[in-house]
């Protein structure tokens, strides 16, 4: 591990410590806002609203019950369970840029039916229907990545060979995992160091 890495995640959480860490991703190379997406546990959509001053809305790219074909630990799932598979956008209200990719195992049997509706019948962020409906969450960050945009590149207008930032976490109602999700940006957003 670096000095610089050594340095910068000794202000950070150990769990958040650890994902940089095996993702080796040095945080002195990101930008403070960049930071704060990878790292913090508040709800991405809020965090864009206030950094880009725009609201932000999702795109359904695709949503449907599917079973799972393998077991998913980190939120006690096991093969064949009934999830909802989610991919959305976070893209500008005004700009109609994309922001944000992400990927949402949901875990329907432990969602509260008001929830599951809102989620499934709207077009509402998941932070947005937290909010609205009072639910209490608990947020555990599991990976941070960089990778290849790859397949995703053209949602964002960059090369194939270009990187995006992400991370991974779990969502906890009620003591129980309803959903892991993983949300992805280019590393070349959101720059502006202060």
């Amino acid at each position: 591990m670096s000095e610089a890495l050594a340095n910068d995640v000794q202000l950070m959480r150990t769990d958040l410590q650890d994902t940089l860490i095996r993702s080796h991703i040095e945080p002195s190379d990101l930008s403070v806002f960049q930071r704060i997406l990878l790292t913090t546990d508040g709800t991405l959509t809020d965090i864009l609203e206030a950094y880009l001053f725009e609201q932000i809305r999702i795109v359904k790219l695709s949503e449907k019950l599917v079973l799972l074909d393998q077991d998913i630990l980190p939120i006690e799932l096991k093969k064949g369970t009934e999830v909802i598979a989610r991919k959305i956008l976070l893209q500008g209200k005004i700009s109609r840029k994309n922001f944000v990719y992400a990927e949402s195992i949901i875990v329907p049997e432990r969602l509260d039916k008001q929830f599951k509706q809102a989620l499934l019948e709207t077009k509402t962020p998941i932070g947005k229907i937290w909010f609205e409906q009072r639910v209490e969450t608990f947020k555990e960050i599991l990976e941070t990545s960089k990778e290849s945009s790859e397949g995703l590149s053209t949602y964002f207008g960059i090369e194939p060979s270009d990187n995006l930032l992400s991370r991974t976490y779990q969502v906890v109602t009620n003591r129980k995992p309803v959903m892991m999700i993983t949300e992805k940006f280019p590393e070349s957003y959101f720059l502006k160091r202060f």
